[in-house]
């Protein structure tokens, strides 16, 4: 695989699928863009895709004890999506969605989200030049276990009496390809500020029912509890052990112009 200029293409998504359209590989290419595995005697389609590029669909056969090449693809850039217009965007908490998950005790993922919070990015000249707040009721966690989420708000964890919100706040928005971002900034949890990157894909903009404009993204990011909470290794000993020191966050969100 290789890009516009004729350079090696790595990571890029390969799916191999038979003849009755089954996926039978699924791989990434090495740094030298390339991809080899080994299937059965007979036809398969393969379908190569990577963030920023055009998808693209290649035949084959494979014969039995013959290895079986493939001419080099060129990948072309896709459209880019349009960008929101300058000025305040407001963060729809109706259409939008903060989640985390995390594991228990090393186990089974807990998956949980926040259900109240409300957010404004502010669209620059240039989308480099963009800041988003976001604020989360801390109160409003929830994994559907009524137990577990009155043990994260006390003091062991959230301790929401003395931190009703969280804070995101960033002002660096980099662009890392085709419709990936990295949104830089500072997370302030727990009376503690650390720096956190969103790796976020943007996803362009629609109309709603209402013929409003939306725009719209994902993001995640991955946080790591003792950087903003108690000691992992202490609340063990305690006997404490609900969800894990790692916890990886998901965001979905829609915007909407303010006003």
């Amino acid at each position: 695989m290789l890009d516009p200029v004729r350079l090696p293409l790595p990571r890029a998504e390969v799916s191999v699928r038979d003849a009755e359209g089954r996926e039978v590989v699924r791989g990434q290419t090495d740094p030298n863009g390339r991809f080899a595995t080994t299937v059965r005697p007979g036809a398969y389609g393969l379908s190569i895709t990577s963030d920023g590029y055009q998808p693209v669909r290649r035949d084959c056969l494979a014969a039995d004890g013959v290895r079986t090449t493939v001419d080099s693809v060129a990948m072309d850039l896709a459209p880019q999506p349009s960008l929101p217009t300058p000025g305040a965007w407001r963060i729809d908490p109706d259409h939008s969605a903060v989640r985390f998950v995390a594991r228990h005790i090393g186990l089974a993922a807990v998956h949980g989200r926040f259900n109240q919070f409300e957010g404004t990015l502010m669209v620059g000249e240039r989308m480099e030049d963009s800041r988003l707040e976001v604020a989360i009721d801390t109160a409003s966690i929830d994994t559907n276990v009524r137990q577990r989420d009155d043990h994260l708000r006390s003091a062991d964890f959230l301790d929401v009496a003395a931190y009703p919100s969280m804070y995101f706040a960033s002002e660096r928005f980099v662009h890392r390809g085709g419709s990936r971002w990295s949104v830089q900034g500072a997370l302030n949890l727990h009376g503690v500020s650390r720096s956190v990157a969103l790796d976020t894909r943007y996803l362009g903009l629609g109309t709603g029912i209402a013929g409003e404009t939306r725009a719209a993204c994902s993001a995640t990011a991955e946080l790591h509890r003792e950087d903003f909470t108690l000691d992992w290794r202490t609340m063990l000993s305690r006997g404490i052990a609900v969800v894990g020191a790692t916890i990886r966050v998901e965001l979905d969100i829609q915007a909407v112009p303010e006003g």
